[in-house]
């Protein structure tokens, strides 16, 4: 049986509007490509490249919650804030972000990574440094790999020690498309 499409909105804004959703998720077009958005009542959960929502669903429900549905209400404020990113007008981001299940120094490298301002960069090492381990660059390396909410947490704002645009689970064409719009990159 098909539920009609007015039907199915008004349940998920209705399960918004009343709390009953763990996380809700939307896609967010962008001129980098498609991007999946999740967010629950306590701040942003995810920002993936893979817009495929299947690759994501058990890790929304295994930390959120069974309530997960797609619910373009519940990410309003990430993409109004990500549109105006994207058209120059916003330089830092004012969301909220749920950090669930991620270690006392993952949380501290994500602090001082949210720090960095737009159109500046820092190497691994002072980010380490910066979280109070200055000897755990590699540490840093895989805290940016495993990143789940690039571009608000900017982990393409991360570059290798000798100046060069290392790494980024988005793939570097990505990095330089976010670099070069802050102005890094000309």
């Amino acid at each position: 049986m098909t539920v009609p499409t007015d039907l199915d909105i008004r349940f998920r804004e209705a399960a918004t509007r009343s709390g009953m959703l763990d996380a809700g998720y939307d896609l967010v077009d962008s001129p980098i490509g498609p991007l999946l958005v999740a967010a629950s009542g306590r701040g942003l959960l995810r920002i993936s490249f893979d817009a495929d929502i299947e690759q994501h669903l058990e890790w929304l429900s295994r930390v959120a919650g069974r309530n997960v549905l797609r619910a373009p209400r519940q990410i309003d404020g990430a993409r109004r804030e990500l549109d105006e990113y994207f058209e120059g007008r916003r330089h830092a981001f004012d969301l909220a972000v749920d950090l669930r299940e991620v270690t006392p120094f993952t949380a501290r490298v994500l602090h001082e990574l949210a720090r960095i301002p737009f159109g500046e960069t820092a190497t691994y090492a002072e980010l380490a440094m910066r979280a109070g381990s200055p000897k755990a660059a590699r540490a840093v390396g895989m805290t940016m790999n495993r990143n789940r909410i690039p571009i608000v947490l900017p982990c393409h704002r991360v570059i290798g020690a000798n100046g060069s645009l290392v790494g980024y689970a988005g793939g570097l064409d990505r990095k330089v498309a976010l670099l070069t719009l802050e102005g890094v990159l000309l």
